[in-house]
């Protein structure tokens, strides 16, 4: 009998001191969660907006065994350059729909099963913990972060999804990049006097579809980087989230900013509505000096399935330009764009996605 409590008592300690099981790791997600994942991660699908964007920013666009249906859609406009970098993922097997409603059930059905779900915007479409119980799939919730207030919460996420798929270096690298690009920005127009600095808007912004010209973006990152006068930024919202806001169309008239751009996003709704046709048209918007002067530009989309960061870092450069030439002179933009693409998507898709639009980005646009 003593022998065998002896036995019953080792064994109790091994079961204790053992892991959960073999060949398991746990991952710290953005929500502060513990979650177990395979110790060695082959597969894996990214749900919600931004997911496998970021997934290809960190060259692991092959461990991907199914995308959203977004992925798939094909269409005249379409300004993701991590999609016209990888167009095989038009041809992928299905998950579910895009915004994160994902079908537990085509999961399952899927030939290659992944081993995690990246998950992108928590609390829109499918809930993570639901997804995981009915799946049995570990699910890593990814706060997506902006290249503003919340760009610490993008690193992290990137640096997460890396420990997940194994590419930490490649995750630095990225982070080391973008920190690089803003910092350059910066350094270049930091002693522009307040007093120097003109005042923009931009218009035309996407959010979840196109819109007209009083959508815009009050905390525009590009404006920030290049010390711009943003005149729909609002000083009491400073330390605050302030994203996608409407300004009234008086308001744009009476702030009369020196310079306007379009976002081309909005060039989706035809050319009888959006931006530009307002800019065209409406006899409020043609009283503006910047219309008259022939101060109007065409800039990339600032979201597509959320925000675009390789997009917005180059526009950055483009206003630069635009607005200090002799701060950037080394500068074209155009070879700038293709230079963030090529790192962060592997591709120079300056070319392919200005077409989409008509070739109307980093170029004045006709509104007279």
């Amino acid at each position: 009998m003593h022998c065998l409590n002896r036995l019953l008592t080792c064994l109790l300690l091994l079961a204790v001191a053992a892991p959960a099981a073999a060949g398991t790791r746990s991952v710290t997600d953005s929500r502060g969660e513990s979650v177990t994942i395979a110790e060695k991660v082959d597969h894996v699908i990214c749900s919600g907006p931004g997911s496998l964007r970021l997934l290809t920013y960190l060259q692991a666009q092959d461990r991907i065994a199914a995308v959203d249906d977004i992925e798939g859609r094909r269409r005249q406009f379409d300004a993701r350059p991590y999609a016209i970098a990888n167009p095989q993922f038009k041809e992928m097997p299905i998950f579910g729909q895009f915004r994160g409603f994902d079908n537990p059930e085509l999961i399952l059905s899927l030939e290659t099963q992944p081993d995690v779900i990246l998950k992108t915007y928590g609390t829109m479409g499918h809930d993570p913990v639901e997804l995981h119980e009915k799946t049995g799939i570990p699910v890593v919730v990814l706060n997506y972060g902006d290249l503003g207030k919340l760009r610490p919460e993008l690193f992290k996420s990137l640096r997460i999804m890396a420990e997940v798929v194994g590419r930490q270096d490649r995750a630095e690298a990225v982070i080391a990049f973008i920190e690089a690009q803003i910092a350059d920005l910066e350094k270049r127009t930091a002693d522009v006097p307040d007093e120097g600095r003109p005042s923009v808007f931009v218009g035309g912004v996407a959010f979840k579809g196109p819109h007209g010209y009083q959508s815009t973006e009050p905390t525009y990152p590009p404006f920030a980087f290049v010390k711009t006068n943003n005149l729909a930024y609002d000083a009491r919202m400073s330390g605050k989230e302030l994203r996608h806001a409407d300004v009234a169309k008086e308001m744009i008239v009476q702030w009369n900013p020196d310079y306007l751009f379009l976002d081309l996003s909005t060039l989706q709704m035809g050319g009888q509505a959006g931006g530009l046709h307002e800019l065209r048209t409406d006899p409020a918007y043609q009283t503006l000096t910047a219309v008259k002067e022939g101060k109007v530009y065409g800039l990339l989309p600032y979201n597509w399935y959320t925000q675009n960061f390789g997009c917005i870092l180059a526009n950055a450069w483009f206003i630069g330009k635009l607005l200090y030439p002799d701060r950037f002179a080394d500068v074209d933009p155009a070879a700038k764009a293709d230079e963030i693409f090529t790192f962060l998507v592997g591709k120079p898709v300056f070319k392919d996605m200005n077409a989409m639009f008509g070739n109307l980005a980093y170029k004045r646009i006709p509104v007279k």
